[in-house]
């Protein structure tokens, strides 16, 4: 993995642990997976974040914070992917969550334009497919995520292996 890249945006630990409005963490935050980049932690930070990435809601951040605390997941990295649904990604993906939705209940697809007026006085009609398709979308790049990033740890230490290796035979 490129640590060394990926630590030095990494919000430093001590400052964050002396901030007094988190102190009712307690020891939670003091827990050396939520800063350390190691399979598990990234791994599981991946799955609560993109995971999170799909909840239509203003507090993704805070609720990742959340789950990675609870789940004992790299802290940074759960939060940071949140963001792959920022302001100018969400229409487009929230729109084909709402499809996928519409595809999976099999319900009749929103007649109108789709300007923010109508959007929100037929909420009742768009929600329900939309709620569904995020949820689905959530789980599962939440899944593919935690797989993917299991398998390209394993397969970035194994061709570091393999480097070393070579390096030894020739030497």
């Amino acid at each position: 993995m490129p640590k060394k890249i990926i630590k030095k945006y990494f919000p430093d630990p001590e400052k964050i642990k002396s901030i007094k409005s988190l102190r009712f963490l307690g020891d939670r935050l003091h827990d050396p997976n939520l800063w350390h980049l190691n399979r598990r932690s990234v791994s599981l930070a991946f799955a609560v974040g993109l995971f999170f990435a799909w909840v239509p809601t203003p507090t993704q951040m805070a609720m990742a914070a959340a789950a990675a605390l609870y789940v004992r997941a790299n802290l940074p990295v759960s939060v940071a992917l949140v963001w792959i649904t920022n302001p100018i990604t969400m229409p487009p993906l929230f729109y084909f969550a709402y499809r996928l939705g519409i595809w999976l209940l099999d319900t009749p697809h929103f007649d109108g334009d789709f300007s923010l007026d109508t959007v929100f006085s037929s909420m009742a009609d768009i929600g329900g497919p939309f709620l569904f398709g995020c949820l689905v979308l959530g789980i599962i790049c939440s899944g593919l995520g935690y797989f993917g990033m299991k398998l390209f740890w394993r397969f970035h230490v194994i061709y570091h292996w393999e480097i070393r290796k070579k390096a030894r035979v020739k030497a």
